[in-house]
């Protein structure tokens, strides 16, 4: 079950990290609905891409034996809902894509949080 988590989690955050980095406008507009107007909206859109591409290397590298990952995973997961939920609900932002990530990244909490729920109880 580790071992499928992580390797979802990786090619999607390293796919996704790659894309904030070399295409950051068409990621940001099928998500968000928006652009990126400044040059501080497209370094902020980089770093994330920096971020998304060593997330997904983590759950790569981890994905034998990734405990303590899942559990970032987990923490991940549950804020980039919140804050793409926010995004929504605070701002009226509204790509194509935004309620599949907000589905996706709930439902991969929702894993992780199955996965440490059943490891705790074979620890017992």
């Amino acid at each position: 079950m580790t071992v499928s988590l992580l390797v979802v989690s990786a090619v999607i955050e390293f796919a996704t990290g790659v894309s904030l980095l070399v295409v950051p406008e068409p990621v940001v507009a099928l998500l968000l609905g928006g652009s990126l107007d400044t040059p501080t909206a497209l370094v902020a859109a980089h770093v994330a891409g920096a971020a998304l591409l060593s997330l997904g290397s983590a759950c790569w590298l981890a994905r034998r034996d990734g405990y303590t990952l899942v559990a970032a995973m987990l923490v991940y997961n549950v804020a980039a809902t919140a804050v793409m939920m926010h995004a929504y609900f605070g701002f009226g932002l509204n790509g194509i894509g935004l309620w599949p990530a907000i589905i996706l990244h709930s439902s991969l909490a929702g894993w992780c949080l199955r996965f440490l729920q059943a490891r705790m109880q074979n620890a017992k």
